[in-house]
């Protein structure tokens, strides 16, 4: 049952409302002052407050700004039998949804009673959207490499400068864009992606642009761009890479100047964005090769993120498999799985060309196709179930190529661990004992690599 605080000091006022309300199915609570309202308030937490503006006392405009100041999204409508002008402006300015004159009308009460409490839902269904959103794209992983990411991030993300971001196909680029806009200032302001390789060239100027009624065959009516519609966010362009020449001059033209015109149109408009561009390709070589354009990749590469493809953060792939399988199986509404330790393996030793990306969808075949609770190698495609055998035969570790010295370092020793916390069980002890390293230093290391032991 929801509550609604009424505070006026005409007690026939008070009455009325309540029992109105009360019929309503409201439950109701009455203070005849300002003081005694806001008590009520702090003790009760009401659904939405009826307040009256002159109060004896501290009168109702002040009663409001400490009610928002206690707790901003509190739902108020205000009443008054004086009522000008000049002070339904100052309690719309302080935040108040609604302004009712005296005498009351119960259908005006009712109406603007439902109307702000279904603005009350909506504001806490898109909370509850944003915190699911922000789950979905939070960035999981305890590698040295994906730590390290995040660390940059939590740095560069206050910040204003603009951001390049490279890496393969499927490594999440995207959530490090939205990672970067959810930390930054603009956080609460749009996130617009765009994506460069899938608008043909023709139609990329009024998607960035917009354009105006009559621009051209199709222009039906004034349409806002890209560009305008993060006026004051972040803009992401994903692919940039294959942008043509000649919409790269037109981009590095409003990222110098912040301003543009509409496809069609004279008016220049101006654009408060800050831009974060992604990209698979090499853009120094693209430069080399004529393709892209050497001003625009050092207007954009203020910060420079990369991404790692999944076969340089091997200790990461069954924390992010079973967090896709958990997913997976709510969202298909299936019962809990899990992986058998040999489907797991085959997961860890697998090179994972198709990166993040492709193991999602693995998992969500498997979640779909697989009827049994436990994942067994088998159940693997083809591709994947022989890519634990390495790890049992002592054959080469797979995927080390374009890596660093220190990465392919820090691969081998994960993999080692791991290898030997398998033969011996889990135990720590044994295991720090067989590889001659102390016990302290070996759960370092299996905490930095994220390596999980058998329970």
């Amino acid at each position: 049952m929801q509550t609604i605080l009424i505070i006026d000091d005409e007690p026939s006022i008070r009455e009325s409302l309540e029992g109105i309300l009360e019929d309503e199915g409201y439950r109701t609570l009455l203070a005849e002052t300002g003081e005694s309202g806001l008590a009520l308030a702090r003790e009760e937490c009401p659904d939405l407050v009826l307040l009256d503006v002159w109060l004896p006392g501290m009168d109702g405009l002040e009663t409001l700004s400490r009610l928002r100041e206690s707790n901003p999204e509190q739902l108020v409508i205000m009443m008054s039998g004086h009522g000008t002008i000049e002070t339904a402006v100052k309690a719309t300015k302080l935040g108040a949804l609604d302004f009712i004159e005296k005498p009351l009308s119960l259908e005006k009460v009712l109406l603007s009673i439902d109307n702000a409490l279904k603005l009350g839902r909506l504001v806490e269904e898109n909370r509850s959207l944003k915190a699911s959103m922000a789950k979905d794209c939070e960035m999981l992983g305890n590698s040295p490499a994906i730590c390290h990411l995040k660390e940059q991030i939590a740095i560069a993300a206050p910040t204003s400068g603009w951001v390049l971001i490279t890496g393969e196909n499927g490594t999440g680029k995207e959530l490090v864009a939205r990672a970067i806009h959810n930390l930054s200032k603009r956080g609460d302001k749009p996130f617009v992606e765009v994506n460069c390789a899938a608008i043909p060239e023709e139609l990329i100027e009024s998607e960035l642009f917009g354009h105006e009624k009559g621009a051209f065959t199709g222009a039906t009516a004034q349409r806002k761009g890209k560009f305008d519609l993060a006026h004051q966010g972040t803009l992401f362009l994903d692919e940039i890479g294959d942008m043509s020449l000649k919409t790269q001059a037109k981009i590095l033209r409003i990222l110098q100047e912040r301003k543009f015109e509409r496809v069609g149109g004279s008016r220049t408009i101006e654009v408060d964005v800050r831009v974060i561009a992604a990209t698979n390709k090499d853009l120094e070589e693209e430069i080399r090769q004529g393709r892209f354009r050497q001003d625009l990749y050092y207007r954009l590469n203020v910060l420079p993120f990369h991404v790692p493809p999944l076969r340089h953060r091997r200790g990461d792939i069954m924390l992010l498999a079973e967090h896709f399988l958990a997913h997976f199986c709510r969202q298909e509404s299936r019962d809990s799985k899990r992986f058998s330790p040999e489907a797991a393996e085959a997961l860890r030793a697998y090179a994972w060309p198709g990166n993040v990306r492709e193991l999602k969808n693995v998992v969500e075949r498997l979640v779909i196709m697989v009827a049994h609770e436990t994942i067994l190698a088998e159940d693997l495609p083809e591709g994947i179930q022989g890519s634990g055998a390495g790890m049992k035969t002592g054959l080469p570790l797979p995927a080390f190529d374009d890596m660093t010295f220190k990465q392919a370092r820090d691969e081998f020793e994960r993999e080692f661990i791991q290898q030997k916390l398998e033969e011996f069980d889990g135990n720590v002890s044994r295991t720090a004992e067989a590889i001659d390293l102390e016990r302290s230093n070996l759960h370092r290391k299996i905490k930095s690599y994220g390596i999980e032991l058998k329970k």
